[in-house]
């Protein structure tokens, strides 16, 4: 091979992996190759059309296991294959990083907020789905309103309870608790013994809270 094709190979299309993701790469759980072959991905753009083939010979990895790292970015929620209509109103198939996106901004918003960490992951188990970066924002706002993260955990409690899994309809809790003077998790406690003590003196159903009817909301 000549000296200017060697030089050409170099000067071939880079891709470029931020210092910032490289660093937290980890966080998205998967493996060191896949993580690489997701940046390859990232550094194509968002809805690039899904061509393993191409991949494969880009990459000089086998399309078996292009398709191992499909199957896993997938099963992570890390990107998704799906069938668009493009410019010309034909349908074809492409990659879409938004849940990349959503995953990394919640990344940052996280690691800005380390020392109330412990509330985002608590409410994601519960919902059982990733947070969106607009309910950390939301989360984030609770907090800057001096909402305390125990006080965070008993709203929570409450939805859970109600089988609610929706943001809004703890922020209405919160809402509700700081219209009435709750402020603390003893102040909640003591809410909750006062109306089981009125149940069980009226035979009352609860709707402290269950009344709003939640499913309205816009």
């Amino acid at each position: 091979m000549s000296r200017s094709k060697i030089i050409d190979l170099f000067q071939e299309r880079n891709i470029v992996v931020p210092i910032y993701i490289l660093k937290n790469y980890q966080k998205f759980q998967v493996e060191l190759d896949c993580f690489l072959f997701l940046m390859y991905l990232y550094n194509y753009g968002n809805k690039m059309l899904f061509n393993p083939t191409l991949f494969s010979n880009e990459l000089n990895i086998d399309l078996s296991k292009v398709m191992s790292f499909v199957n896993d970015l997938t099963e992570k929620k890390l990107i998704r294959v799906e069938v668009l209509k493009n410019d010309k109103g034909l349908m074809e198939e492409v990659v879409v990083l938004d849940d990349f996106y959503n995953k990394l901004s919640y990344i940052i918003i996280e690691e800005k907020n380390d020392s109330s960490s412990t509330i985002y992951g608590m409410i994601e188990n519960e919902f059982g789905r990733t947070l969106s970066p607009i309910e950390v924002t939301i989360i984030n706002a609770w907090l800057e309103h001096q909402f305390g993260e125990d006080m965070i955990k008993e709203a929570l409690k409450e939805a859970v309870f109600n089988g609610v899994s929706n943001l809004r309809y703890i922020d209405r809790i919160l809402y509700e608790w700081e219209k009435d003077g709750v402020k603390t998790v003893q102040d909640v406690e003591d809410r909750r013994k006062k109306r089981q003590k009125n149940r069980e003196k009226e035979g009352n159903v609860d709707i402290d809270i269950v009344d709003w009817d939640w499913l309205d909301e816009e």
